[in-house]
């Protein structure tokens, strides 16, 4: 079987050589190039492209997310793996959103390293756990609020100080049915499920 082909880039000697040891000591694995740089890495990856590529974020010059933006707007049908120190969330999305499959920290294990190489071949996508669990933190998260309006304000904060439907109705002079349709919008722009939900959505604090 023909062996995956990986490139390495990475600005630090030690990691770069060390990690093209552990690619070429690894059966069905060669390295095929190394850059320390992202300008050589965008020319040299389109010209001669490998199956993989490991990508450090922190070059010199051109950070690895803008060499991966760039080639994948190129066409590059290669597969991106960052290899980083870089844990917070903003890099973790930019690197993704940007063409990255793979993100692994640079205190994984060797034999961890190997393994998520041959994942991200499969057409798997390798994470970190840290970063993982910050990949499914985010979709976990409630919706941000839409705003309310001027009358759905009105409406709230006489709600929130005890009016019941029929006495706010009286002095907004509209019907019980809007005021019930405003409350009902008020809900779904907040996403809640309750007038104690929306208040302390709204207010910080829950209201008697």
């Amino acid at each position: 079987m023909e062996a995956i082909q990986v490139s390495i880039v990475e600005d630090i000697t030690e990691i770069r050589e060390g990690m093209r040891f552990l690619v070429n000591q690894t059966p069905g694995f060669s390295c095929l190039s190394v850059y320390d740089n992202a300008e050589a890495a965008g020319k040299g990856l389109l010209a001669d492209p490998p199956d993989l590529v490991i990508m450090d974020i922190a070059l010199p010059g051109a950070t690895g997310v803008d060499c991966i933006r760039q080639l994948k707007a190129a066409g590059a049908k290669m597969q991106f793996m960052i290899f980083t120190i870089y844990e917070d969330s903003d890099q973790v999305f930019e690197a993704l959103a940007a063409g990255a499959s793979g993100y692994l920290l640079k205190d994984t294990a060797p034999d961890k390293i190997i393994a998520a190489l041959k994942e991200l071949h499969e057409g798997g996508s390798p994470m970190s756990i840290s970063i993982a669990r910050k990949v499914v933190a985010s979709f976990h998260r409630s919706p941000e609020p839409a705003p309310l309006s001027p009358r759905e304000m009105e409406v709230l904060t006489l709600l929130a100080k005890g009016l019941l439907y029929k006495e706010i109705a009286e002095q907004l002079h509209i019907s019980t049915g809007t005021v019930r349709q405003h409350i009902h919008n008020i809900y779904e722009r907040l996403h809640v499920q309750n007038r104690t939900e929306a208040l302390n959505k709204v207010f910080g604090q829950p209201r008697k």
